[in-house]
């Protein structure tokens, strides 16, 4: 059955659904306010680091960063700071007394965190938001993630309505064993990395204009990426077609046994090479995805023999719903529904292949 699925043809009508998807992402996307909302709350926690540390230095990171956040979402920012023989408990302790005498809100201190945080919320716009320490790498993977969305504008498109499916599904919950937001993102630049021809180049495999090291890893890429915003200009797929092929590729094309995503190469990778073919620890790796600078770091480690079969469902009811709903622009975001079988608004049979 999966690989008669893969000789299925694009629907003939794929086209006139990318008004419906465009107008989506556009609903999905933060409005401008937003954004200063954001930069002047972090400017103002800045000013109140500084009282206490003057060299400290607060940097956002993650999807409010990384120009893949939806509208509301919680910020994440990163205390980049001299420890000085201060344990990270210690200073998060710290921070969280600044925090409060600057009248934040619901200030708490999480220090046996897997990642210690301080989480706060500010009175005055509502905002949510997580302090960490010196989690320097998530701030160089921002970066990548706004170079590569800068290139070419289908990569924030199907990357917002990824996620919007995944959130409305329930396939976006990592305690729950299914893939993190920032997963999702690789994918989406995996997938534009291996189009033909190419939507996106693999910036890490490029002559390097940008290098930093952190905590002993070498982060380097080409980051000039206002030279390449032609570089996917042959390629004339719509954000309809690539949402198709997208699913369609984690339906019924992607080979889960042996496979490994990476954006760092620009191609498929082998489990094997990676040592990837068996459960170390909590780390079970049946879907693979490779972190760009961590690379011993696979994304998909949280997915358990539950949720692998979960996800896989989903993709593939996802990629029915592309090639066969009438109305798959309301049918792919319908909440998840515990219990409930899958519907389809069916079209007509003549309608459903080129």
């Amino acid at each position: 059955m999966r690989i008669q699925r893969r000789a299925i043809r694009c629907r003939h009508d794929i086209d006139t659904l990318d008004s419906s998807f465009l107008s989506i992402f556009e609903s999905l996307v933060p409005a401008e306010e937003e954004k200063a909302q954001q930069m002047h709350f972090l400017l103002s926690l800045q000013n109140l680091v500084n009282k206490e540390w003057p060299n400290a230095k607060l940097h956002l990171y993650g999807s409010c960063a990384n120009s893949f956040g939806v509208s509301k979402s919680d910020i994440d920012v990163c205390l980049a700071i001299d420890t000085h023989d201060l344990s990270k408990s210690d200073i998060l302790l710290k921070l969280a007394d600044i925090l409060q005498s600057g009248n934040l809100q619901n200030v708490q201190a999480l220090t046996h965190a897997r990642v210690p945080i301080v989480k706060l919320i500010d009175p005055v716009t509502g905002l949510s938001c997580d302090i960490c320490v010196n989690n320097l790498l998530a701030v160089v993977n921002t970066k990548l993630l706004k170079d590569y969305a800068q290139i070419d504008k289908r990569l924030r498109q199907l990357a917002f309505l990824v996620k919007h499916w995944a959130r409305s599904r329930r396939v976006n919950e990592t305690y729950q064993g299914t893939l993190s937001s920032y997963a999702y993102v690789l994918m989406c630049i995996h997938f534009l990395q291996l189009r033909r021809p190419a939507i996106l180049p693999c910036l890490q495999a490029m002559d390097a204009t940008y290098n930093v090291t952190v905590d002993n890893t070498k982060c380097t890429y080409f980051d000039q990426v206002e030279r390449l915003r032609a570089f996917g200009v042959r390629n004339k797929e719509s954000i309809a077609q690539l949402l198709w092929a997208f699913f369609g590729y984690w339906a019924y094309h992607h080979d889960y046994t042996n496979d490994v995503i990476s954006i760092r190469t620009g191609s498929i990778i082998s489990k094997q090479g990676k040592d990837w073919t068996r459960r170390i620890g909590n780390d079970r790796h049946l879907i693979c995805i490779e972190d760009p600078f961590d690379i011993s770091h696979d994304l998909g480690r949280v997915v358990d023999k539950f949720s692998i079969k979960i996800l896989r469902e989903e993709f593939e009811r996802a990629a029915d719903i592309l090639q066969y709903d009438a109305n798959p622009g309301v049918t792919l975001f319908q909440p998840y529904m515990p219990g409930s079988p899958p519907q389809l608004n069916s079209l007509e049979s003549d309608r459903m292949f080129i």
